[in-house]
């Protein structure tokens, strides 16, 4: 199972190595795909006043430290075209953001860099797109592909579903967007932390809120509807994370909880499909 974990942002370099390492002891007996996530800036935030992050000098250097001194493979986002190639000489694994799926010139390039120096990307779908319309986005990963005449390896791509804007300050996951992603033949992951975010309703609205009781069982929810892998924030204290606080896993209880996932995960590939793969792939056509 594909796991991203780590905190929202890069508070400080200390901090960040301190979670990298109790990942690393928690998750080095499970079967799991493990890249550590930090951001190195925190372009979307609510308000001016929210803290950003350390900025791309400054986090790339903590993340070399974190991918060098405990052999971690690393993950983190990019907002802008300038900064993917830099991000890409240093991380795993590149990352578009959710508000940033429809930005034709950042998707193409970040495809291009993943390619050219076999780095895997995921994209996080938006909150204002229906699973189908990500059929769009795998369109111009896959332009890069043929134009770059490149044979990427399996699994280099994924997309990952965040919840759905619906009413005031809540998103909905829809657990059938599992399936249809599949039925493009990409990967899906689980953003179990942002999937729980209340847009907009911390303290004066200049902040995120988010209910952070409802993780654990939207994330055993996609795990069962067919999610290949899980990402989720963690913070050893979250009541005094300087980013997405109300939505974070605490960090000492990661392990139990992936535990419980692969349980989850090993009984539903256990059971066998009982409506014919035809009828789905007819159903997801809209025949």
């Amino acid at each position: 199972m594909l796991l991203i974990a780590g905190p929202c942002v890069i508070e400080d370099e200390g901090l960040t190595l301190e979670i990298a390492a109790e990942l690393k002891r928690q998750l080095q007996d499970l079967p799991v795909d493990f890249y550590f996530k930090a951001s190195f800036d925190k372009a979307n935030r609510s308000s001016i006043e929210g803290f950003r992050g350390p900025g791309l000098t400054g986090g790339l250097r903590t993340l070399t430290k974190v991918r060098s001194t405990l052999d971690l493979k690393v993950l983190t986002d990019v907002h802008e075209t300038h900064q993917v190639v830099p991000v890409a000489e240093v991380v795993d694994f590149l990352q578009i953001p959710a508000f940033l799926c429809r930005q034709t010139d950042l998707i193409l390039e970040t495809a291009r860099a993943a390619l050219r120096m076999k780095r895997r990307l995921n994209i996080k779908k938006g909150q204002f797109l229906a699973p189908w319309d990500t059929k769009n986005i795998i369109q111009k990963v896959g332009d890069v592909v043929v134009k770059e005449k490149a044979l990427p390896p399996k699994d280099w791509f994924c997309l990952t579903e965040r919840g759905v804007s619906f009413g005031y300050n809540t998103l909905v996951v829809d657990m059938t967007t599992f399936q249809t992603i599949h039925g493009f033949g990409v990967p899906v992951v689980f953003d179990a932390t942002h999937s729980v975010q209340a847009p907009g309703a911390g303290p004066g609205g200049m902040s995120t809120g988010g209910k952070r009781e409802n993780i654990e069982v939207l994330a055993r929810a996609a795990i069962a509807s067919g999610a290949d892998g899980i990402f989720m924030e963690c913070h050893p204290n979250p009541a005094i994370a300087k980013s997405d606080g109300p939505n974070a896993f605490y960090l000492d209880k990661i392990k139990p909880f992936i535990e419980q996932l692969l349980q989850i995960r090993a009984t539903v590939s256990s059971l066998p499909k009982l409506l014919p793969e035809a009828l789905l792939t007819e159903k997801r056509q809209g025949n």
